[in-house]
């Protein structure tokens, strides 16, 4: 019993550190201690670090610290795409070491022995393509091209140029601080990919998620798989009511057929709730970036709405405001006398705050097959494709 709730303690940690890390800023978890979490994680630890290596090497150690902070975290760096490697490499090899001897099995066929290979391959080439394709990089030879793709929307995006490329910046655009480059519908810079995701890349880049996704999905099935096969070869449910006398149901024989998997089989079982746990932030991932490519909205601009619409409500509101003092105002100078208005008439009418709307104009929507056309084939490859006809012709 101690090495099954020693799994169950590392798999609650793990999502718990997981979900965190990489969710503990979004605004559902504001003031609670996911958030916390997370803030120790991507800055209290860090921290602490720097005062224990200052204390233990003074200025020197600092400094080195900071470098390596800079090289790691501000600048392209392999880093994590060797992470990457080393995880799916690491467990399809534990998968292949300890579970391919029981394929074929019970509920298992042989050939996915080979599936798993081709599937584990996709999923490298979909990471390969994100990484080391064209995001879109602009430059002073195909700015004009770039400029005559998505109007200004004067909103977000006004006419400007780059500090640092001295290029005028087209709309949906951003010079990437890490890459040092300006990207065409630019989505995020991903350190994962040691790669900026922006127009000519988003495709791979939501079909990694998704695979990857549809990978471990796939990985916690077949494990499970074999491992009702081999409760049905082994007869453990007969051996546990016949020589153990336990009832046949359910609820009897779940802790006694957990206790025996967890005893035999604890690291396919640890492999699979790793899966499980991860395919649910994949699935989280995907499915926000599939939300974006559906309303033909970038991660860049979602922040730049944000911003903008809580601006414009702050400013509506402060309106607002000043009309409802101003008409109070008026009632108090004014010489007719009203009788008082009820308390609870009061209480319930509706404020004047509550009237206002702030609604996102999004121009570059422009209906869902569209959008996602757009993802598939992006506007530059259209424009290149037309140009090359028209010289050929």
């Amino acid at each position: 019993m101690a090495v099954q709730w020693l799994l169950v303690c590392h798999g609650l940690v793990t999502l718990l550190v997981v979900v965190s890390f990489l969710c503990g800023q979004w605004p559902i978890f504001q003031g609670t201690f996911i958030q916390r979490i997370h803030n120790f994680l991507t800055f209290g630890a860090f921290d602490y670090f720097r005062r224990f290596i200052e204390y233990v090497f003074g200025a020197r150690g600092t400094n080195a610290l900071y470098l390596a902070q800079y090289y790691c975290c501000d600048r392209p760096n392999p880093i994590l795409q060797a992470m990457y490697l080393a995880i799916v490499g690491g467990t399809y090899c534990l998968i292949v070491y300890t579970t391919f001897n029981y394929i074929p099995g019970h509920y298992i066929a042989g050939y996915h022995r080979y599936t798993s290979m081709l599937a584990v391959g996709v999923g490298i080439l979909l990471f390969l393509l994100a990484s080391f394709s064209d995001p879109g990089t602009i430059n002073s030879e195909n700015v004009s091209q770039y400029l005559s793709l998505y109007p200004y929307d004067n909103i977000i995006y006004s006419e400007k140029e780059c500090s640092t490329c001295k290029i005028l910046k087209p709309a949906r655009s951003k010079h990437c601080s890490i890459c040092d480059r300006c990207v065409a519908r630019f989505d995020h810079h991903c350190g994962w990919m040691n790669n900026c995701i922006g127009e000519k890349n988003t495709l791979y880049f939501v079909m990694f998620l998704f695979w990857h996704f549809f990978l471990c999905v796939y990985g916690t099935v077949a494990i499970g798989l074999v491992l009702a096969g081999r409760l049905k070869e082994l007869e453990v449910v007969y051996i546990l009511t016949a020589y153990y006398g336990i009832e046949n149901s359910y609820r009897s024989l779940t802790p006694h057929v957990v206790q025996w998997l967890v005893n035999s089989y604890n690291t396919q079982i640890l492999v699979m709730v790793f899966l499980a746990i991860v395919s649910l932030l994949l699935s989280g991932f995907f499915g926000y970036h599939a939300s974006l490519c559906i309303s033909n909205t970038t991660t860049n601009e979602t922040f730049k709405w944000q911003d903008y619409l809580s601006w414009q409500r702050k400013v509506e509101e402060a309106k607002a405001s000043a009309e409802a003092l101003k008409a109070s105002l008026d009632e108090l100078s004014s010489q007719e006398i009203k009788p008082p208005q009820s308390k609870w008439k009061s209480f319930f009418r509706k404020s004047h705050l509550e009237d206002i709307n702030i609604v996102k104009n999004n121009i570059y929507d422009r209906g869902f097959l569209k959008n996602l056309y757009e993802i598939i084939y992006p506007l530059s490859s259209r424009h290149t494709f037309s140009l090359s006809k028209l010289k050929n012709e």
